[in-house]
């Protein structure tokens, strides 16, 4: 893929939220780089401020964290989604997890400078500052129905979802990666896999 077309990927899933016209997206252009992160590479790390936002335009990422040496994955983003360790990112702070990437991919990034430099132009200051502010509520909303799935649904219920968005999801990742997404073991997802086929049988 090469760079016009992931640029024209990235606009029209901007247009989800702010729409461009050519000469401000001209402007926007300049301020945005063309990043291929390998697989196994990582977007964010523990004690270091991320300096980028991303947008997915193929590939995935998981986000985790270390606990007593073990890796828990906690969230994963995909194709035509957002990535970034947006604490670390809005405050430049050091990050506090992983963003890994679980294939090659290919994303649209926004440096911290570049998108300061953005706020800070006339032509382009109220679309970005529009944009911000609806990616912030979209993924507020993404965590709350994180958490609200925790409180009130099964590990059963929560594997269901994940069947519902689509099951390329749970082709393209490990099962011990989806396992602890879900908040259960391993040896859990494969009961509750078993039990689900045989249900459906």
């Amino acid at each position: 893929m090469d760079t016009i077309e992931a640029l024209s990927i990235f606009r029209n899933q901007l247009e989800k939220y702010v729409v461009f016209d050519n000469t401000e997206w001209a402007a926007l252009k300049d301020h945005v780089n063309f990043k291929i992160l390998k697989k196994k590479k990582h977007f964010a790390e523990p004690g270091i401020v991320c300096t980028e936002f991303g947008f997915i335009v193929s590939g995935s990422v998981r986000y985790y964290h270390v606990k007593d040496g073990e890796e828990i994955t906690g969230y994963f983003s995909f194709e035509n989604e957002y990535v970034s360790s947006y604490k670390s990112y809005l405050t430049q702070t050091p990050s506090l997890n992983y963003i890994q990437a679980l294939e090659d991919s290919i994303l649209i990034t926004i440096s911290y400078k570049n998108m300061q430099l953005m706020l800070e132009n006339p032509l382009l200051a109220y679309k970005m500052e529009r944009f911000g502010r609806l990616i912030s509520e979209h993924y507020l909303i993404c965590y709350e129905d994180r958490v609200s799935s925790f409180i009130t649904k099964s590990p059963e219920e929560r594997y269901l979802d994940l069947l519902n968005t689509g099951m390329d999801i749970l082709q393209r990742m490990p099962q011990h990666y989806i396992a602890h997404f879900l908040g259960i073991t391993p040896v859990s997802l494969s009961r509750i896999r078993r039990r689900i086929m045989k249900i459906s049988a």
